[in-house]
């Protein structure tokens, strides 16, 4: 038996052009088209970015909590920047606001998720 740990994801038509309905675990979500956003939907590369921002938090709280860090919040806030139509970034900066720790330790907690 293997070691590795797979995620499925499932996307489909959602009946609306420039709309995919994503499905993983019985949970679903809409993402829209990057060119074709509307207001009820994050786009496809806001979803790409929240992925990367959101496993940054959940990594750095769960570290904290595991090594008695007396982490109490923090926020995590990515921007990519393009050039439409290419669908590629060209650059990614986040940064880190974390709550109730010395710089010391923001900075240790931050360097776990590097």
């Amino acid at each position: 038996m293997s070691d590795e740990k797979v995620e499925t994801v499932t996307s489909s038509s959602s009946g609306t052009v420039g709309r995919a309905r994503n499905t993983a675990r019985g949970v679903s979500v809409a993402f829209d088209s990057s060119s074709r956003p509307q207001d009820d939907a994050l786009t496809n590369s806001e979803a790409f970015l929240a992925g990367i921002s959101s496993c940054g938090v959940t990594l750095i709280e769960m570290h904290a909590r595991e090594t008695g860090v007396p982490l109490t919040r923090m926020t995590a806030t990515i921007e990519g920047v393009r050039k439409p139509p290419e669908p590629r970034f060209s650059s990614i900066t986040m940064t880190f606001e974390l709550a109730g720790v010395s710089q010391a330790q923001a900075e240790a907690l931050v360097e776990t998720y590097r």
